[in-house]
């Protein structure tokens, strides 16, 4: 699926915000362990727009708090580094240690001014969680989610696995917004650049990216 820059940016706008919306807020592991992955997406979505609707500056826009919130609060809940190989596809396995911890760094950073950015848009939301089926010893599980607001109501898929050791508990892994998973639409636009350019062409990229972006505020 080829989307128009626009359409993919407010693709990425709508699913940042719904990741945003199913995770800010997030309490410790140790409570998230004992929920279903179903029951902790909900709670959590109700937390965060009790939260949203409570903050005025929030409401106001004010971007660098959101962009903390993003980072302390749910950035910890996502297999950061599973999505960012998914999203790297095959040349993953080429990079090396050092490669793979600044596509990391540089990943972080654009979706979590993303995820920042998207919240800002926030405001009257309300999810409803849909029936999933899943065993008691799945170890990855799809939650089906629908938002309404303003506008046609938004649906979402969530893809979490259960993280075993300490801080077990679910952890988020991959989104889909309008039948678009998140990871899969990053993993074409990264495969470009590395076709291109290889590696280092893609963190390049990144790096040029968020400092534009940091630039704009």
């Amino acid at each position: 699926m080829t989307l128009h820059p626009i359409h993919r940016r407010r693709l990425l706008q709508s699913a940042a915000s719904a990741l945003g919306v199913a995770l800010l807020g997030a309490a410790p592991w140790a409570r998230a362990a004992d929920e279903a992955p179903e029951v902790l997406i909900k709670r959590l979505s109700d937390e965060v727009l009790d939260m949203i609707r409570a903050d005025k500056s929030i409401q106001g826009g004010a971007l660098k708090p959101l962009i903390a919130i993003v980072d302390n609060k749910i950035m910890p809940n996502v297999d950061f580094v599973r999505m960012t190989a998914s999203a790297t596809g095959p040349a993953w396995r080429r990079a090396t240690p050092e490669q793979r911890q600044k596509l990391q760094d540089e990943f972080k950073i654009l979706l979590v001014r993303t995820y920042a950015g998207a919240l800002k848009q926030v405001s009257d939301q309300t999810v409803e969680v849909k029936p999933m089926r899943a065993g008691p010893d799945d170890k990855e599980v799809l939650v089906r989610t629908q938002v309404t607001g303003r506008g046609d109501p938004i649906q979402l898929d969530y893809r979490l696995e259960r993280t075993p050791g300490q801080g077990a508990g679910w952890k988020i892994f991959d989104l889909n917004v309008l039948g678009v998973w998140l990871v899969t639409n990053y993993r074409s636009q990264f495969g470009e650049q590395i076709n291109q350019n290889g590696i280092d062409g893609l963190i390049k990229a990144l790096a040029e990216r968020n400092q534009a972006n940091a630039a704009g505020k």
